[in-house]
């Protein structure tokens, strides 16, 4: 089972920037697709950016020009580089791995955007 752990959340400002991280417990780093998703309480998870293994990274249309996804196989790690936060931006934020139908998601961290 693949375990995925999240970091980096907390309050920040409008207009501010948090760098999210989530750590990859296999060495098999490379050959999954990661993503970042987040949640508000009461409302359906929404992706907000995607890194395939083999193909080009995809923004919501809502974070395009703001965040920044990267994965780094030196260490496992997916980073997710928020920019210009928005209050709307508040959620909890959750890495996700998929390969070949399995799947397996974090905890999540919180990122409340404070106007």
């Amino acid at each position: 089972q693949v375990q995925l752990v999240e970091s980096g959340g907390g309050l920040v400002q409008s207009g501010g920037s948090l760098r999210l991280s989530c750590t990859f417990s296999t060495a098999m780093f490379s050959i999954w697709d990661m993503s970042w998703y987040r949640q508000v309480p009461g409302k359906q998870r929404e992706l907000v950016a995607t890194v395939p293994r083999t193909s080009s990274t995809i923004y919501a249309d809502s974070v395009k020009g703001r965040f920044t996804i990267t994965r780094h196989s030196t260490n496992n790690t997916l980073v997710l580089q928020m920019n210009s936060l928005k209050p709307a931006a508040t959620a909890v934020y959750s890495c996700h791995a998929a390969y070949v139908g399995t799947t397996s998601w974090g905890h999540g961290t919180q990122v409340p955007v404070s106007s």
